[in-house]
Order: structure tokens, then C-alpha cells, then sequence
């Protein structure tokens, strides 16, 4: 038989540790929270999966839809072409017939309106377009548009319609403008003094209706495979002149403007040329038709970026612009931008105030402009709730008001030598420094009581010999003090010297005028003051 244990150590054997017994709590609560914790991630992909799923379906369902859409429209298109072509090519034939008859009638000596007479109407201004479409006159069209900058409302109007009446408007365009643009062929002195930027932007801007599509519309232009080649070519050359121009930071806005609608009308726009249309569209961002135009080109994704741009410029007015256009008023509140612009422009006034002349008057002018073009903002849009153009419109008059002041006549001071303040020819100075002894240069002064010819107006001044004065003062100084009393017109009374007096009744003289010196930092500082907060 084997042995037997000691009880005793049986007991030792069997009792637990009180330290082991903590090290296996510890291992299960530490089981516990990682057990739970891999759950709840595993829960969190299994949520995030089946979002993404959802959204996967989502998209494949839209992209279905636009692959539906599309292929209906190009099944329209595709069907529409013949219609299309063939209402164009009727047009075109009654286009051809009327440009024979009115050349016939000119032939003939019929035709009155070319007699080169317009009458100041809009129906006279119709005819004339109508007559130089009919006849495909580009040069005489080009002439005829840009002797007429003032009625440019009635161009705007009247283009269109003419066009329509044209053989191939799209080519007389082409032609008309190629006088300036992709190059300008005139001379240095006539390129200084006449931009025709505006007569290029108006034609092109009228010749895009015209081209549109009569049965789809402006899904599609009607533009020929000869007539958009040619105004590729244009455009690529316009591309390579800009290193001419100053690259693309310096080129002029109007060149500019004229070369993106060139691109817009004729449906000839490049993506990889995006980057190239941004740049162009923000460094001419003032002008009201960039916006769209920045659309038209494709810059639609990109406008958040293009407005952050903007508004990091300082350009913040133009930003709301570009808010309005593409929608993004919730991203970019306007009323916060206008009242940046307003900061922007009154710390610019503020740091130039301390200038004096021309300069002053600029930074007025400056102030101005920027509040006019924030009230039209806030009428355009409709944001006088949210920003009441009260305060505005106040600030605007007293700027106005201060402008109005300045171009007032100065008064002229009392003891100013004139002739019209004595009623008679004014008396040489130099005469009056040698009788009179009261003068303040000379080493010795006699008392007036002494002096017979300013007690007595009977010793008067000989007549002067007839001097004409300009405008100018007498290079030699002027004292009051030297007026004799034969000239009692004087509007003036001077007070009398240690006592005496030039009456028998000694009248007391008001005291001389003072006049205070201009300060240019206390104006400031008081311009300051009355220019508080207006927003």
C-alpha cells in the first residue's frame, strides 16, 4: 500500500493564492473589454460596408439614368440632324434670294439704303444691319458697328435680328472682327485711341442665338466643320500671341473677354485648356460677364476654389458675383463678403488720408466708388433685410456733400488788393512805400500824427499811371496801414496808432481777421471722427 500524505500539507496544497486569484480577475475583465471591443468594430465595418454598398447602388443607378438620357439624346440628335439641316438650308436659300434681289436693286438704282443715309431710329438702324448682312459686307458691317459705341443698347437688339437675314453669319463675323482680333492689324496711333474691344464681344454675343439649333436648341450649333476649324485656328493664334501681350497676368480685359466668347459662341472649348480659362476668368474677374462666361467654359467645378481665390484677394465684391451664379450663396454668405469689401476699403482710405491734393481727392473718389458698387450689389440682389443700405446711402451724401463744399469758390479776404474794393484804379504799392513813412521795413518810424498825408485827405497820391494787374499779386509785400485816406470805400476800419486817430471822433475798428493755419493731421484726425461705422 503506498503511503499517506500529511494532512497538513494537504491544506498547505490546496488553499489559493490571493495574488493568483487578482491575476486571473484582472485576465477576464482584459478578456471581457477586448471581446467587446472587437465587436463593436466589427459591428462598425459591417455598418460602413453596407454604406458603401448603398452608395455604390446609388451611383450605378444614376449612372444608368445618364447613360439613358444620353443615348435618347444622341438618338434625338441623330434623328433631328436631317430636319435641322434641312430648315438651315431653306433659310440659307431664302437668304441667297434676298441677297440677289438687293443686289439687283442696287444694280438698278433702287436700293435707298445705300445711299449711305441711316435714319436716327431703331427701324433705321435695323434696315442698315439688315443691308450690310444681306450683302455679306463684313468690312462695311465692322464700320458701321463700331461708329456706333453710344447706341449700343439698339446693337445689342438689332444684331441679332440682322444676322439672321445673313447668307453665313458665323463667316461675316469671322471677317468683321479680323481687323482686331486674333491680331490687331491697325496702326500703333489708331490702336492707342479706339479700343474696339466692346464692338467684338457685342457681335459675338449676337451671333449665338443665331447659331443655335431650330429643333434641339442650344444643345447644339449649327456651326459648319469649315467655319470651326477657322475659328479654332483664330483662337490658337490669340494663344500663342500672349507672350506678346504681357503673358497671361498683363493681357488687357477686353481681349480677354472677346477671346472666351469667341471659344463660348463657337462651341470650340478645349479641357485641357481649363487651367488657361481660369487663370484669364480671375484676372478679369470684374468684369459682369465673367461668371457666366467662367460656367460656359466649364470652370463650374471649380468655383469654390476660383471664389476662395477671389475673396483672398480682396476681391470679395466680385466673389458674390460668382456666389449667385453657380449657387453657392449657403457656402458663401454675401452680406459677410460686402461688409469685408467695405473694411478693405475704408482701411485704405484710412492709411492714405494723411495725403494732401490730388491724392486726397482719390482716395474720396475711391471711398465712393466702393460703396456705389456695394448699394447696387444689395438692389441687385435683393439683400436690403439683411443688410439695410440706410447707413450707406448716408455716408454716400456726406462724401458728396464734402466734394461739393471743396469745389466752391474760395472767399476772398477783406484786405485783399483788388480793384473792385476802392471803386476805382488800385494805386501802385511801390508809390505808398515812398510817401507813406509808416512802414514797418524802415530803420526809423515817425509817429502818423506827424505825417500830413494821414491826417488830411487832402494830400492825396498823385494820379498813378494806368497799370494793368493779373491776377497775380505784386511780388512786394502788403500792408493795410498804407491805404491814404482819400480812398473812403475801404470796407475795412484799422485801429488807431498809440492813440491817435485819423478823425476828430476816435471810432473804434473791429479787430483784423484771423486766419488759422491748415493742419493736415487735425483735419485728419477730425475726417476720422465724423467717419464712423457705416455697416
Amino acid at each position: 500500500m503506498g503511503s499517506v500524505s500529511d494532512p497538513g500539507e494537504l491544506t498547505e496544497l490546496a488553499q489559493p493564492s490571493f495574488e493568483e486569484f487578482e491575476k486571473q480577475t484582472s485576465l477576464m475583465t482584459s478578456c471581457t473589454l477586448l471581446w467587446k471591443e472587437l465587436s463593436d468594430h466589427f459591428t462598425t465595418l459591417e455598418e460602413n460596408l453596407m454604406k458603401k454598398s448603398e452608395a455604390l447602388k446609388e451611383m450605378i443607378g444614376a449612372l444608368d439614368s445618364q447613360t439613358q438620357t444620353s443615348l435618347e439624346s444622341l438618338k434625338r440628335r441623330e434623328a433631328t440632324i436631317e430636319r435641322s439641316v434641312e430648315i438651315v438650308a431653306g433659310k440659307v436659300g431664302e437668304r441667297a434670294r434676298a441677297a440677289l434681289e438687293s443686289l439687283e436693286k442696287a444694280r438698278d438704282g433702287g436700293g435707298g439704303e445705300d445711299s449711305g443715309e441711316v435714319e436716327d431710329d431703331e427701324e433705321g438702324l435695323l434696315s442698315a444691319l439688315k443691308s450690310l448682312c444681306l450683302k455679306m459686307d463684313a468690312r462695311g458691317f465692322w464700320s458701321f458697328v463700331t461708329a456706333r459705341k453710344k447706341e449700343l443698347e439698339g446693337l445689342r437688339s438689332k444684331i441679332p435680328a440682322a444676322l439672321v437675314d445673313c447668307v453665313d453669319p458665323a463667316m461675316l463675323v469671322l471677317e468683321a472682327i479680323s481687323e482686331v482680333f486674333p491680331v490687331d492689324k491697325r496702326g500703333s496711333g489708331e490702336k492707342m485711341s479706339n479700343d474696339f474691344g466692346w464692338a467684338c464681344v457685342v457681335i459675338l454675343e449676337s451671333l449665338a442665338p443665331v447659331m443655335v439649333d431650330p429643333v434641339i436648341g442650344k444643345g447644339r450649333l449649327m456651326v459648319t466643320p469649315r467655319v470651326r476649324e477657322k475659328a479654332k485656328e483664330i483662337a490658337e493664334t490669340w494663344k500663342a500671341g500672349l507672350e506678346e501681350r504681357g503673358r497671361v497676368e498683363n493681357v488687357k480685359t477686353p481681349d480677354v473677354h472677346t477671346f472666351l466668347q469667341h471659344v463660348v459662341t463657337f462651341g470650340i472649348v478645349k479641357s485641357e485648356d481649363l487651367g488657361l480659362y481660369r487663370k484669364l476668368v480671375v484676372g478679369s474677374a470684374w468684369r459682369k460677364q465673367m461668371p457666366k462666361l467662367a460656367v460656359l467654359v466649364g470652370l463650374g467645378d471649380q468655383m469654390p476654389d476660383m471664389i476662395e481665390e477671389l475673396i483672398s484677394r480682396g476681391q470679395q465684391l466680385d466673389a458674390v458675383h460668382f456666389t449667385y451664379e453657380v449657387g453657392l450663396v449657403d457656402k458663401f454668405p454675401p452680406v459677410p463678403l460686402l461688409k469685408a469689401y467695405l473694411r478693405d476699403a475704408k482701411k485704405t482710405v484710412a492709411e492714405d488720408s494723411s495725403n494732401t491734393g490730388r491724392a486726397s481727392h482719390l482716395v474720396a473718389r475711391k471711398e465712393q466708388s466702393a460703396l456705389k458698387a456695394v448699394l447696387r450689389c444689395i438692389e441687385e440682389y435683393k439683400l436690403e433685410e439683411e443688410f439695410p443700405p440706410e447707413n450707406l446711402r448716408k455716408r454716400l451724401e456726406q462724401l458728396e456733400k464734402t466734394k461739393t463744399e471743396k469745389r466752391k469758390p474760395a472767399a476772398v479776404p477783406a484786405n485783399k488788393r483788388t480793384r473792385a474794393s476802392y471803386n476805382g484804379p488800385m494805386p501802385p504799392a511801390k508809390a505808398g512805400r515812398i510817401t507813406n513813412a509808416y512802414v514797418s521795413s524802415f530803420p526809423f518810424i515817425r509817429s502818423p500824427s506827424h505825417s500830413p498825408q494821414y491826417a488830411s485827405p487832402a494830400a492825396s497820391y498823385p494820379s498813378p499811371p494806368t497799370t494793368v494787374y493779373s491776377n497775380r499779386s505784386p511780388p512786394y509785400p502788403y500792408s493795410p496801414e498804407l491805404i491814404p485816406a482819400s480812398y473812403q470805400a475801404s470796407p475795412m476800419g484799422y485801429p488807431a496808432y498809440n492813440g491817435y486817430c485819423n478823425g476828430p471822433v476816435p471810432v473804434p475798428a473791429p479787430a483784423p481777421p484771423v486766419y488759422h493755419p491748415h493742419y493736415p493731421q487735425q483735419h485728419h484726425q477730425h475726417a476720422h471722427h465724423h467717419q464712423q461705422a457705416y455697416y
